[in-house]
This record gives structure tokens, sequence and C-alpha cells, in this order.
């Protein structure tokens, strides 16, 4: 498979450099700044799975697309970021093109829907905790690195078949599921409970627990599964256990990607990991996300007037 990663970030960067460390045959859709770092440094990921470095790796700007052919687009940018993406990597999309996105929450797929027709969009979620340093270096920051993906569906094409052989060997986590909207929805309860709380508390699991907000996320993780369940996708036992588990886990560092943005003064998915989840509520009462909801518009707000 031609594979096109949109974007050489934290998450790009790593699924797709590893991709390419097998050889695959991959290229990233880039800006000219973080191209003009790929040529001169090449794409270095740092990894407790193992580093390693690509010299030189292949790369096209945005107006370079025209008339290149991708079997498989392979979204990565963040939630806010999607529209531009979009106007981007169109050029790309052919008639047989898959579109696997790994953007959190559940909107993109309206929005790719609406764009590029549903039968080119696939589900996807994916799990790693990776950060891009001003110079370039993608750093992995735990052991977790996996991508589940599929037909929404839930068919077995032959196009989730050529992904799984393009996946064989890779060193990372993958697998194809045939319930991947479950999947997504499970992930986004968990995402979403998790970047509210650790937003609206400014800290980790383990710090809002010693500091006394343990029933408050509770109370936040009861809302998510009650809209998930609206949705027609609640939490499977097991994985309700797990996402109870690990946001009630005493000395927890696990925190969200979403609070790291903010102490940095970076923007923030609000939007579309707490504010969408809040917008498929209909008439469900849900305080405690519109709390952490309100904290996170407010840190927003509060930056544009700063940046006048």
């Amino acid at each position: 498979m031609k594979v096109l990663v949109v974007g050489a970030g934290a998450l790009g960067g790593y699924f797709g450099g590893r991709l390419l460390e097998i050889g695959r045959d991959v290229t990233f859709l880039v800006r000219p700044r973080r191209a003009e770092q790929l040529r001169a440094h090449g794409l270095v990921v740092k990894s407790r799975k193992g580093d390693f470095h690509i010299p030189n790796p292949p790369r096209l700007l945005a107006n370079e697309l025209s008339g290149k052919n991708f079997d498989l687009i392979l979204l990565s940018n963040k939630a806010y970021d999607l529209d531009a993406a979009m106007d981007d990597f169109s050029p790309a999309v052919g008639a047989s093109t898959a579109i696997l996105p790994l953007l959190n929450g559940m909107r993109h797929l309206d929005v790719m829907d609406a764009r590029f027709g549903a039968t080119h969009v696939l589900g996807g979620r994916c799990n790693i905790a990776a950060t891009l340093g001003a110079d370039g270096t993608v750093r992995h920051l735990n052991e977790i690195h996996d991508i589940i993906y599929g037909e929404r569906d839930g068919t077995r094409t032959p196009r989730i078949a050529a992904i799984e052989a393009l996946m064989q060997g890779v060193k990372f986590d993958a697998r194809a599921s045939a319930e991947i909207l479950q999947e997504m929805w499970e992930k986004w309860v968990m995402l979403g409970t998790l970047a509210a709380s650790n937003c609206l508390f400014r800290g980790a699991v383990g710090d809002v627990i010693a500091g006394g907000g343990g029933a408050a996320v509770m109370a936040m993780l009861d809302e998510s599964i009650a809209i998930a369940t609206s949705a027609g996708h609640p939490p499977r036992p097991a994985a309700a256990a797990a996402i109870r588990g690990n946001l009630s886990k005493a000395g927890s560092p696990f925190s969200a990607s979403m609070l790291r943005d903010l102490e940095q003064g970076f923007r923030v998915e609000s939007d579309h990991v707490v504010g969408d989840l809040i917008a498929r509520a209909g008439e469900l009462p849900v305080p405690m996300l519109r709390l952490a909801y309100a904290a996170l518009k407010t840190y927003e707000v509060r930056k544009q007037r700063e940046a006048k």
C-alpha cells in the first residue's frame, strides 16, 4: 500500500516512522518548517521500545500532492486542525483511497463523511503518549503504542486485509476490529473524563485524588457513560472496569495530553473531546462535564484576550 501520513508530529512521526522503519511505502504530508527539519536532521524518534533515525524521509507539501495516488491516508493531526488538513490532503483522495483517522472523539467522522463520503472513511483510534520537541525529535513517553482500525459497519473488506498486511512486523501494536465504533466510544468515555478532570483540577489522576477530587471524577465518568449509553455504545463491562480503575488509582501519574497542552499555553481540543460529548448528551444532566468545559473555554478566552 502507498501510505500518506498527514503530519509528522508526535503521532504521525511515531507511527509513520515505525512503518518506514520496516520498509513500508510511506510519505509524510508536512508544512514547510517541518519539511526543512526532516531534510536537515531526518526523522528522530526516542522510545523505550527502541530509538530510530530515518534520514531524509519521503515528504510532500500540500501544493505538491496533485497527481499523486495513495491507497491509505493516515490522519494524525489535532482535531482543531481538521478543516485545514482536509484542504491539504484532499488532492490525494482518489476513487479507492481509504482514510484512517486517529483523532479523538467522533465529530471528525461526521465532518469527513460530508467532505469525502462515508465509504472513504474508516474508524480508528490510537493509544500513545508522545510529544514533539522544539528540535523536531519525537519522544514516546510510555510503554503503550497501539492502533486499532476497522470498517465502521463491522465488515471485513479487502482494504482491511491490506492494512493488516501493511502492519505485519511493525514495532507497535496494531489490530483490526469488527467493533471499531464501540472501541472509539470507549476511548472517548475514558479520554473525555480524563481530560475534563485533569484540566479542571490542573493535575494528574493521583494528584486529583489526593486533593479530594475523586468523587467529582467519578461523577464525570458516570455522565460520560450515560452519554455513550444513550448513543447506543455503553462501555462493555471489562472496558468500564478498566476505565474506572485507571481514573481512581491513588498516586497515578496518568494524565491527558490536553493537560500538557494547557500547561504549556498551547491550543486545546476542548470542543472536540469535551464539548462534543456534551452536545450529544441531549436532555441528560451533565453538570460536572459542563463545569470542566466552562473551565476549558475560560482558558481559551483568556488566551485570545492576552494575544491581542
